[in-house]
């Protein structure tokens, strides 16, 4: 378990905590849904509570048709992105939406707000985007509304950096438009890779002011350095090295979409597609439920039963700052699951033994939590070859005994 010590990491806690408690940190998901749709095998009549980030995942999931999906997030900046996108589903064209989430650039965000959007918000929400219709705008270098956010300011002074490296960015565009894998992985090794770690990039990445505006609190950073043999450097460059030398690039909307700062309708979230975008307009967004909240205090909540839970990689940070908090979570989990229900959830760790020390009550009984999850590791291994975003160590697949 990697546990919060010495002045250093308090001061790293509290950068992430301030960082995090005053901006939108991720303006796009940064986990794999087809992924997610292969290990939760959703069906109509499910059940999903997830936490939202950027909210892609949850209009992904919504297209499965389930009965309900509690998106919930710690965070009000995400539920007022996930509400202005299902806002825009609603009440746009699917121009006007594709524009907006993928172009990133709309020239006429302030008429399409004031007249048809706006309404469809709630009062944290109307306040925070009243603000922001110029993140919308092409103004210069700050050109799309991908380039905003924490993650998307590291994505622009990455894009910064590369208008100082022409050599750099041509490789990289010849790489995004590659017809075939073989082509693509020529690229990344003969003109890429040889460039991209050089000028500096490796000691902004090692900073954990970066990590934290990427969203990877210190605790994360630390499993890292722990089960990578070469430490987060050489973690974050085998992943990169992994995702455009091994994996098509093609469909690698993840990526591209902060080299490029916007989607194209090829290479895009699966909501961002006009037939998709149809299907959700005629309906299917209605399933989803946006909250903002702590996770466990919302399912405390009176409500149905939960067939699915979609944890992404909190728990990495709990285990270590709020392991009070992280027994409490998992307790509620339990409390509401349904009786075949399945989690899902990534981490920096190799697997899930950084859990081993969660103890849960059951049945008047007091015991480990990993007793009472059965994990399908082969599929989850199998799945996690396939992850295009792939910055994360492990994915897991767990379905909550009786």
């Amino acid at each position: 378990m990697i546990t919060a010590t010495g002045p250093g990491e308090r001061l790293h806690q509290h950068l992430f905590t301030a960082l995090h408690g005053h901006a939108l940190v991720y303006n796009t998901c940064w986990e794999d849904p087809a992924l997610d749709r292969e290990a939760l095998r959703i069906v109509p009549g499910d059940v999903i509570a997830m936490i939202t980030s950027a909210g892609c995942n949850a209009l992904d999931y919504a297209l499965l048709s389930p009965r309900t999906i509690l998106s919930v997030d710690a965070n009000p900046r995400q539920t007022a992105l996930l509400e202005l996108k299902i806002a825009g589903i609603r009440s746009l064209d699917f121009a006007d939406f594709f524009a907006m989430f993928g172009e990133g650039s709309c020239p006429r965000i302030r008429e399409l707000y004031r007249d048809a959007l706006r309404q469809h918000l709630s009062a944290p929400s109307r306040v925070f985007w009243d603000r922001r219709l110029h993140w919308f705008l092409d103004q210069g270098w700050q050109r799309s509304f991908y380039f905003r956010g924490l993650a998307g300011t590291v994505a622009r002074l990455f894009d910064l950096y590369l208008g100082r490296r022409p050599r750099l960015r041509s490789a990289i565009d010849d790489l995004l438009e590659s017809p075939t894998l073989e082509r693509q992985s020529a690229i990344y090794h003969e003109r890429v890779e040889p460039l991209l770690w050089r000028g500096g990039l490796d000691w902004l990445l090692s900073r954990q002011a970066t990590m934290s505006m990427l969203g990877v609190p210190s605790a994360q950073r630390q499993a890292v350095d722990a089960s990578h043999g070469a430490g987060l450097i050489g973690f974050i460059r085998s992943a990169i090295a992994y995702v455009f030398a091994r994996l098509p690039i093609a469909d690698n909307y993840f990526w591209t979409v902060y080299l490029r700062g916007r989607y194209t309708r090829t290479c895009c979230p699966e909501y961002l597609k006009r037939h998709n975008f149809a299907k959700l307009k005629a309906g299917l967004v209605d399933c989803i439920q946006a909250q903002t909240g702590m996770l466990t205090d919302v399912l405390r909540q009176p409500g149905e039963r939960i067939s699915k839970f979609v944890l992404l990689d909190h728990q990495d940070w709990m285990v270590g700052h709020q392991p009070q908090a992280l027994v409490d979570e998992w307790q509620a989990i339990l409390a509401r699951a349904s009786g075949a229900a399945r989690v899902i959830f990534r981490s920096a760790h190799n697997d899930e033994r950084f859990l081993d020390a969660v103890d849960v009550e059951h049945a008047g009984r007091c015991g480990r939590l990993l007793d009472r999850l059965s994990f399908d590791r082969r599929l989850a291994q199998a799945l996690h070859a396939r992850d295009r975003v792939h910055t994360y160590a492990s994915f897991h697949i767990a379905d909550i005994a009786a």
